[in-house]
Order: C-alpha cells, then structure tokens, then sequence
C-alpha cells in the first residue's frame, strides 16, 4: 500500500491554499500525478517546506518519520504539490529530499489550474 505525503509552499498552504483542497480532490479523484495509485493508497500527511529557502526540510522529514513510528505509518512516496511550481528553491529542495528520504519523489499532485478564477 502506498503511503503518500504531500509537500507544498509554506508560504502558500499557510496564505493562499484554501486547507490544500486541489491536493486532497485530485487525490480523491485519483487526477493528475495521483492517477498512478489505486484504492488502497492512503495521504499519510500534508506537510510545508518550513519556509524560504527550505533549509530544514530533511529535519522535518525526521521529524515527521519519528512522529509516525508508533502509528506504524511510513511514507512510500513525496508528491511536490503544485504551489511549490514557482518556488526559486524547488529544484535544492527536491535535491535534498532525494539524497535523504530513500523513496521516490514525484513532481506534482493536482492538474486543475483555472483560466479564469471568477468564471463558472
């Protein structure tokens, strides 16, 4: 079974993302990067870089790993949500995720981008 986390902007998930819906529906929906998975994938976790320019996303990873010990969850994979898109740090982040997670990180979670966001 594979166990999911999801990794976005701080910036973004705390300002402008309304409680990472897009990521969760597209999920859900098994859309976008999530259509890879079948019914027995689960999202472990949502969770932010830690802020501009990301230096302390492997300590979060640790943390996060400790946290879930006891529940018996391990993530199997790292989405790179789509807030992180525009992010100057993206490509260092991913790097050092890479080189200290040991799973797969796949770019990208949902496919929905609107052409115009008052339109119906």
């Amino acid at each position: 079974m594979e166990k999911i986390l999801i990794l976005g902007c701080k910036m973004a998930m705390n300002d402008v993302c309304i409680g990472c819906s897009r990521c969760l529906v597209a999920f859900n929906r098994r859309e976008g990067e999530f259509a890879r998975y079948g019914k027995d994938a689960e999202i472990v976790g949502l969770l932010n870089c830690g802020g501009c320019p990301g230096s302390v996303i492997v300590t979060r990873l640790v943390q996060l790993k400790l946290w879930n010990m006891p529940l018996k969850e391990q993530i199997t994979k790292i989405h790179i949500a789509f807030c992180m898109n525009n992010c100057p740090h993206k490509d260092e982040l991913v790097k050092k995720i890479q080189a200290k997670a040991g799973i797969e990180v796949v770019m990208g979670t949902h496919p929905y981008k609107p052409e115009n966001i008052f339109s119906s």
